[in-house]
């Protein structure tokens, strides 16, 4: 595969229920404004039984939940890294999510860096870009209960 390749190849059935099986989601940038798309999907995905960790240096706590200054802060594993800031902030946090050893990379609707995902890709990831967990985990659920 190569690093320049369509986002379509990045929004693959077997990653988005591979990076949804785990129930840890470090969900980077998320904000406490309730009109952020980032709450919405950290509030829907706390409901939804998975346990959410904000990362995001500007917060201390967001939907009852302690707010971490970045991944290497995070204590204990990390599913996966839900990323909710702009593209060019992407590359680093692909090389905290692998150093961390977290398991799969999602780069929200807007977000995209084709060479992040293929580096945790090789690192062995779970990559999922310009789909929207909240979205997907829903498909997924509907899909399931038919």
């Amino acid at each position: 595969m190569s690093a320049t390749q369509d986002i379509h190849s990045w929004q693959q059935a077997q990653d988005i229920e591979q990076c949804l099986a785990g129930k840890r989601i470090a969900v980077v940038g998320l904000s406490s404004n309730p009109a952020r798309p980032s709450y919405g999907v950290a509030e829907y995905l706390l409901q939804a039984g998975f346990e959410v960790i904000p990362v995001n240096p500007r917060e201390q706590q967001v939907l009852g939940q302690q707010c971490y200054a970045d991944l290497a802060s995070v204590p204990g594993i990390v599913d996966l890294v839900d990323v909710f800031r702009q593209s060019d902030a992407v590359m680093s946090i692909a090389q905290d999510a692998i150093a961390i050893g977290a398991k799969g990379l999602w780069l929200q609707m807007g977000v995209y860096h084709p060479e992040a995902l293929a580096l945790a890709r090789a690192a062995g990831f779970a990559c999922v870009a310009g789909l929207c967990t909240k979205v997907e985990h829903r498909r997924l659920l509907f899909a399931d209960a038919h």
